[in-house]
């Protein structure tokens, strides 16, 4: 996938530069990132926000957590979540 894929994809998922210097996508919505590389795969869900940085994409969790992959190797992004909607509470304890 190529940094403008990535670009037009959070454009359009309404992502805003925060104080990070990261792509944060509004309250409510996420993204999960498939990656493959040489046979091997990772999925990394309920990303909050992504960074840019030349070869680099470096994705930010809900767990806060962050995650650094080759741009090369990342192979598709699905956006979870209404674009502007709060978030959807599930049944049970929180």
């Amino acid at each position: 996938m190529t940094g403008n894929h990535l670009e037009a994809i959070l454009k359009q998922a309404s992502a805003k530069l925060d104080k990070d210097g990261f792509l944060a996508l509004p309250d409510g919505a996420a993204v999960t990132l498939y990656v493959a590389h040489d046979g091997a795969s990772l999925t990394v869900s309920k990303v909050e926000a992504l960074k840019l940085d030349g070869e680099l994409v470096s994705a930010r969790t809900s767990k806060r957590e962050t995650y650094t992959v080759v741009q090369s190797d990342v192979f598709a992004l699905a956006v979870e979540g209404t674009v502007g909607q709060p978030p959807v509470r599930r049944a049970g304890f929180g």
